[in-house]
């Protein structure tokens, strides 16, 4: 038998600095982390790309001189950095330089030492802190600069605590004054400056002095200096040139190393942080160049700290180019090289231990719903290296590490050295190494290297569970470990879910457990655990519990839900998740049907088919096979199989209805992170009855349709698909009579046209429209109105099934053999109307459609309409069959009246034409006629019983017709010829011919008289017209000569008084061009009026013209004398005798008198405002 302490090379009870402190640098403690340090595999590959990158600089140098190293807690980021400042700095450890320490490590890699050795054959300082325990605990925006300049301070000798020290005692040691400095004030206050300068404020005096003496100060300036008037604030700009300055002093190739431990966790999520770093960092880089670099350590990437704000921190990306990142790998090598490192002696005995149990570690672990790298021993050596643990526990104590820091306990402080993985495992160890070497270390043990630092809430929870074991209280000492597995494994559930056969396994501490005695060991703990509150159960997964949280637990466990709830949301989760389809497909049919979950509906009831499913709520005897198929008539009831849906769906109801009745916004933040850990319970239990639903589903037994239906497999949708179908097969018995379905609104169209073409009596669909056909028999004979809805509803229902659109073409072959009528707002409805499709189909139309069994039209009715409206319309082909008929009634009625209306709105003010009552009397019998459109029969009577009126209207509109075809030209002309002559009439008066001929013009347009007589008279328009133009165009001819020698004589007029002076030139222009438009207006004018009009005009215009052109004529008056009174000269208007006495024939007495009343009149006119008329 091999004890576990006697398998180990190194002793396993040595001490181990489990933690690297970068503030230890104590000669043992570097001693013991430089000699035990291990180089892994990923390490090696660290310390090439770091080495790599910081040789190159001195050939190269470049201002990225940032240095990222991540990881998470434990896996040795701080270690590795401690490591790199010895290298740089080269100390001497124990007489030996530690880069030789080095290079035994690797003594197999030569290449890489050589990139180390050569890293540290140049002056190289570090100044190694842990920004966390340096820094500021109230941190500001330049929280990272003081810090740095507190340790450059401190590095430098000064106390870089206080700033305002520091640049007192830098100054000092410019002037060369340090040790007198220190040894006046020695003198004075009898401590050593170096003890004392932490406390100086209490020494003013002695300081004041020293000052005074040392450097020669006044004592008022000594202290206005020590009452600190002036800031001690710095830039960052000063702190970088101070470090250039300082690097400038010592050789070349000089390096300077801020190392800094812990940044990220420092910085957190602070904005200002994070920029503090960035500007300092960019601007060493930008200053210092390759002599000063930056190392920081983070838990998480640099890329991870500002994903979310990557353009604003682009530039520290930059800085920080090189970035190394520890993983997992490297911890477990360490451990297992540090501590689990066997003995060559036993490793054949653990190998054969190994080959002996291969099969029974392989089964012990295996994992459920658990990540990919949660596993077992992979083989031997993987077992010889890890025992006595399991591979498993490297990979989850580092996520539970990571896990209790970040989720609020003591365990934050971890960063602070208070453990570690190495320690962990260690201490584990020790605990087991009395036993034998079948002896396996269970998980819960790693709680005992935890608990010092955990929360006290959690402490409290294990030491009262441990108190009640002791006590036997209900309790055993088994549950208490199972209770810290639990708690370990609380924050780690995406790696490893807490159910009943992982517990097993992680619970496992012996290679030759009995893996069915160990789940019943722990079953019954569990369970006497969860009696005691101390943990929850959601589903199969359970879960530690804090005093808090077994506090709200209770008060869950006793919110009450009424059953009819927990039904309700059943349904939904079935009708809403699981089956969500509304209506079921089945061939081109979607059938509806009710949806109902013990008593509750489900959406709205169409009172069809039915789809119930019956819950553990419902009682036993309402679930008996008898029963059950009797009410299954029509519907399927499913009784749901038994799975836990009930149970989890009441669980998370509790969880939802105590938090809604809490008001959370006003608990305390610990309450309120239990309460919203609750909700997330409350969604698992959600998800996981959904799931149990699915489940009870598709072990749940079906009756349908009166039978107890055995189904096939499948999932739960397959399932009740399967019901559906075998239910509609059942219910809807006359849904074969649809032979051929209907896919369109044309086709619908088309066959009630009769435009489909098929064989002779194979006409599809025949016997479901003979059903509708007997229903709508039946409904005209107990006189019950029916609309094409009633239809629609009637036939998609139970036992039918048809869809609308094929109800639709099965009506539509009843309209095409006229076995129903159709009426839409009282008006029958014809095959061809292009609404048809929606009458029948659309549901916002087929209330408004009332549709019959069709009333016959007689055959007589039939032939003596049809021998009518040959005669009416002098046609031959009308049609035979009753909607034919009455389609050419209407479209033929409907021409004419739109003919007749046409002529009727000829009729109006401007022509008087003949028969005007007896066009409106026409246009009011056809819409007499077509008043019965609205129904075949009626329209046929009203056709008949006018059928003596329709042809002596027609006889009687003969005449007109052919006023308008024939006359109606000659007739307008002649008006309009008499209108264009209103204004000449006194004029053509004096030709007595003339005269006669327009007053019998006027008396056929105007007068009204009977249209008779003015059809016969319409003839002697053309003569009557042609008389009176002849004579008319005569007298225009006489007037317009008379008006060219008016103009003719005017114009010579002027053009006389314009031949000798050429300053009226313009003025005569302008009258050629007044008179030339006068000439043209005379040779278009067509009115005896309009052409004497003109006369007045003309003469006007030439007297104002002649008196402008004889006024510019005149030569200026000479100076009067004074002595001599003035002459007037008197002013005569001329005027030419053809213009005052115009060519005219006077044959009565009449006539001269008002040609000398004309003649006097122009005289009056002229002789006004001047001294006489000169008749030339």
């Amino acid at each position: 038998m091999m004890i576990i302490r006697n398998l180990f090379q190194e002793d396993i009870n040595r001490q181990i600095n489990g933690v690297i402190k970068v503030d230890q640098d104590t000669a043992d403690v570097a001693r013991q982390e430089v000699k035990e340090y291990v180089i892994t595999k990923e390490l090696k590959k660290h310390f090439i790309q770091f080495f790599d990158y910081y040789d190159e600089a001195f050939s190269t140098p470049t201002a990225d001189i940032g240095v990222w190293i991540s990881g998470f807690f434990g896996s040795g980021k701080s270690h590795f950095l401690k490591m790199l400042s010895y290298i740089l700095e080269n100390k001497e450890i124990d007489g030996k330089k530690t880069v030789e320490y080095f290079r035994d490590k690797f003594a197999d890699d030569p290449a890489t030492f050589m990139l180390i050795d050569k890293a540290t054959r140049n002056q190289t300082e570090t100044i190694l802190f842990n920004i966390d325990i340096e820094g500021s605990i109230n941190k500001d925006k330049t929280a990272v600069l003081k810090v740095f300049a507190k340790m450059f301070y401190n590095h430098l000798g000064f106390f870089g605590e206080n700033l305002k020290v520091a640049k007192l005692e830098q100054f000092i040691d410019k002037q060369g004054k340090t040790e007198q400095f220190r040894r006046v004030f020695k003198e004075k206050n009898g401590d050593e400056w170096l003890e004392a300068r932490d406390s100086f404020a209490f020494f003013e005096d002695d300081i004041v002095e020293t000052l005074v003496e040392v450097l020669g100060m006044s004592e008022t300036a000594a202290h206005n200096w020590f009452d600190g008037t002036e800031t001690t604030e710095m830039s960052i700009a000063q702190l970088v040139s101070e470090i250039k300055d300082y690097v400038k002093t010592k050789p070349k190739n000089f390096r300077l190393l801020f190392m800094i431990d812990e940044v990220g966790q420092y910085i957190g999520t602070d904005t200002d942080l994070l920029l503090n770093l960035q500007s300092l960092v960019e601007k060493i880089g930008s200053e210092c160049g390759s002599n000063v670099w930056v190392v920081c350590t983070g838990q998480e990437a640099i890329d991870e700290i500002i994903r979310a704000r990557e353009n604003e921190f682009s530039r520290i990306q930059a800085r920080f180019k090189n970035r190394l990142s520890l993983t997992s790998s490297s911890v477990d090598e360490v451990v297992q090289k540090r501590i689990l490192k066997k003995k060559d002696s036993v490793v054949p005995d653990l190998e054969a231990l190994y080959a002996r149990n291969d099969s029974v570690l392989r089964n012990l672990f295996t994992f459920t719903d658990s990540m990919l790298d949660i596993k077992g021993y992979s083989g031997t050596n993987d077992f010889v290296i890890n025992y006595p643990f399991v591979p498993y526990q490297f990979t989850l104590m580092q996520r539970v590490f990571n896990e209790i820091r970040k989720h609020g306990n003591a365990g934050k402080h971890q960063s602070n050295g208070e453990r570690s993985m190495l320690s962990g495992f260690q201490e584990t160890a020790q605990k087991i190494q009395e036993k034998d070497e079948t002896t396996l270390v269970p998980f819960y043990m790693f709680y005992d290297t935890l608990h010092t630092f955990l929360d006290s809430s959690i402490r409290r929870v294990i030491e009262r569970c441990q108190k009640a074991a002791d006590n036997s209280d209900g309790i055993e000492q088994y549950d208490v470990s199972i209770l810290k597995l639990l708690y370990l494994v609380r924050y780690i559930s995406n790696d490893i879910k807490a159910t009943l056969d992982n517990i097993v396994i992680l619970m496992a501490d012996n290679i030759g457990a009995d893996k069915i005695a160990l789940r019943e060991k722990v079953r019954n703990s569990l369970n006497r655990l969860l009696g005691q509150n101390y943990i929850g159960r959601s589903g199969d997964v359970y879960n530690f519990l804090t005093d808090e949280e077994q506090d709200i637990q209770s008060e869950i466990k006793k919110t009450v839900v009424d059953t009819a709830t927990i039904v309700e949301k059943i349904a939904h989760i079935i009708f809403g998740d699981i089956y969500t389809n509304k209506k079921f497909r089945h061939d081109k049919y979607d059938f509806s049907f009710d949806q109902m979950v013990d008593g509750v509906n489900v959406g709205t009831v169409n009172g069809g088919m039915k789809l119930k499913f019956l819950s553990v709520a419902t009682d036993a005897i309402d679930k008996s096979e008898m029963r059950l198929m009797t009410e299954s008539a029509g519907q399927i009831i499913a009784v749901l199989g038994d799975t836990p849906y009930y149970t989890s769906l009441e669980q998370a109801m509790k969880i939802r209805k105590y938090i809604k009745q809490r008001n959370v916004a006003q608990l305390p933040k610990s309450v309120q992170d239990i309460i919203r850990a609750e909700q997330d319970e409350a969604t698992a239990y959600e998800s996981e009855a959904a799931e149990a639903l699915k489940k009870a589903i598709e072990t749940a037994e079906f009756y349908v349709a009166g039978e107890h239906l055995s189904i096939k497999g499948g999932d739960a949708k397959s399932r009740i698909e399967q019901a559906l179908e075998y239910l509609v097969a059942h219910v809807y018995s006359e849904l074969s009579l649809i032979e051929q379905n209907y896919e369109s609104d044309a086709e619908i169209m088309s066959v009630a046209q009769g435009l489909v073409p098929h064989i002779a009596g194979l006409v599809p669909n025949q016997n479901a429209a003979a059903k509708v056909e007997e229903y709508l028999e039946v409904q005209s004979r107990r006189h019950l109105p029916t609309s094409m809805a009633d239809v629609q509803a009637r036939y998609q229902a139970i036992p039918y099934g048809w869809r609308e659109i094929d109800i639709a073409g099965v009506v539509a072959i009843l309209i095409h053999d006229q076995k129903v009528t159709l009426k839409y707002a009282g008006m029958t409805v014809q095959p061809d109307d292009r609404r048809l499709a929606d009458m029948l189909r659309k549901k916002s139309e087929v209330g408004k459609v009332q549709i019959s069994k069709r009333i016959v039209v007689s055959e007589t009715k039939m032939k003596l309409a049809k021998e009518f409206l040959r005669e009416y319309f002098d046609v031959m082909d009308v049609p035979d069959d009753e909607d034919g008929l009455v389609r050419f009634i209407k479209e033929k009625f409907e021409a004419q009246r739109e003919h007749y209306q046409e002529l009727y709105s000829r009729y109006d003010s401007e022509h008087n034409y003949p028969d005007k009552k007896l066009v409106a009397d026409s246009v009011s019998l056809m819409q007499d006629i077509l008043s019965q459109a609205k129904d075949n029969s009626a329209l046929i009577d009203k056709l008949l019983d006018r059928d003596n009126d329709l042809l002596d209207d027609k006889d009687d509109m003969q005449n007109v017709e052919s006023f308008f075809k024939n006359q109606v030209t000659v007739f307008d002309a002649a008006t309009k010829f008499e209108a264009d002559l209103r204004n000449d009439v006194d004029y053509i008066s004096a030709n007595e011919e003339a005269n006669k001929a327009l007053n019998r013009i006027r008396a056929i347009v105007k007068v009204n008289q009977s249209a008779e007589s003015i059809y016969r008279s319409i003839p002697e328009l053309n003569g009557l017209i042609s008389t009176v133009k002849n004579v008319h165009d005569e007298m225009l001819e006489d007037k317009r000569t008379e008006l060219m020698e008016i103009v003719r004589l005017c114009m010579a007029e002027v053009h006389q008084l314009s031949s000798h002076n050429i300053t009226v030139k313009n003025i005569s222009e302008t009258a050629d061009t007044f008179f030339t438009q006068r000439k043209n207006e005379i040779e278009s004018c067509k009115s005896l009026a309009l052409l004497d009009g003109m006369v007045q005009r003309i003469l006007k215009y030439k007297d104002e013209t002649v008196s402008r052109m004889e006024a510019l004529s005149r030569p200026t008056p000479a100076e009067p004398k004074p002595t001599e009174p003035e002459t007037k000269k008197k002013v005569y208007k001329p005027v030419m005798r053809q213009i005052l006495f115009p060519a005219k024939k006077l044959e009565t007495q009449t006539d001269i008198d008002e040609y000398v009343a004309k003649i006097k009149q122009n005289l009056e006119k002229l002789n006004e405002g001047c001294d006489g008329v000169d008749i030339k």
